[in-house]
C-alpha cells in the first residue's frame, strides 16, 4: 500500500510530472491572484486553501488529479463565493514550481559556482517555458554553504547568497520582459 502525504491526490501537470498539494503555496498563489484582481490584502486566502485541502481529502479513491480539473474546481469555487475575478486571475499554470537550490549546488559540485548558475538558469527557463506563474527556490542557506564548502556562515556566504537572489530575480525579469506582454512570474526565495 502506498500512502500519500496528507492522504491527498497528486496533481498531475501538463508535462505529466506530479506534485503534492502544498497549502502554503496555494495560499500564496491565491494572494497573488487576489492582488492581480485588485484585492491587495485578501483575508480569505488561508481559509480557501484549507477548504480546497479538505475537498482534496474527499477524493480518497483518486491517487492523482489533472491540473486542469484542479484549476477549474478552484475557479468554480471562487465564482460561487463571489470572487470570480480572482478565479480568472488564478492561472492555468503549473500549480507549483519548486527548485531545490541544494540539489543544484550538489549537482554542480563543491565550489563550482558557474555550473550552479548555469543549472539555475536552465531550471528557471523551464518554469517559464511551461507557463509557470509562481516559482519557489528553496534551500538557499544550505546551498550557499555547499557551494562555499563552509560549515559556518561567513561574509563570503552572505555575498554569494546575495548573488544568487539577484541572479534569479534578474533572470526572471529579463525572461518575462522578453516573453508575451503581461507575462509575470512570482519568485519566492527561501
Amino acid at each position: 500500500m502506498i500512502a500519500f502525504r496528507d492522504d491527498l491526490p497528486l496533481i498531475v501537470l501538463e508535462d505529466r510530472s506530479a506534485v503534492a498539494f502544498d497549502s502554503g503555496w496555494f495560499t500564496r498563489a491565491l494572494n497573488v491572484a487576489a492582488q492581480r484582481a485588485g484585492y491587495p490584502q485578501w483575508w480569505l486566502a488561508p481559509h480557501i486553501a484549507g477548504s480546497v485541502q479538505a475537498w482534496l481529502k474527499t477524493l480518497a479513491e483518486r491517487t492523482s488529479l489533472p491540473v486542469k480539473l484542479f484549476m477549474r474546481a478552484v475557479r468554480e469555487a471562487l465564482k460561487v463565493i463571489g470572487y470570480e475575478k480572482i478565479g480568472k486571475c488564478f492561472e492555468d499554470a503549473a500549480p507549483l514550481a519548486r527548485i531545490s537550490l541544494v540539489e543544484l549546488a550538489q549537482g554542480a559540485g563543491n565550489g563550482f559556482e558557474l555550473a550552479f548558475f548555469a543549472a539555475l538558469n536552465r531550471k528557471l527557463s523551464e518554469v517559464l517555458q511551461r507557463g509557470g506563474s509562481y516559482c519557489e527556490l528553496h534551500g538557499l542557506h544550505h546551498a550557499v554553504k555547499v557551494l562555499r564548502q563552509q560549515r559556518i556562515w561567513s561574509r563570503d556566504c552572505a555575498a554569494l547568497r546575495s548573488e544568487i537572489v539577484t541572479f534569479a530575480r534578474d533572470h526572471t525579469i529579463r525572461a518575462c520582459n522578453a516573453g508575451p506582454q503581461g507575462r509575470e512570474l512570482f519568485l519566492h526565495v527561501a
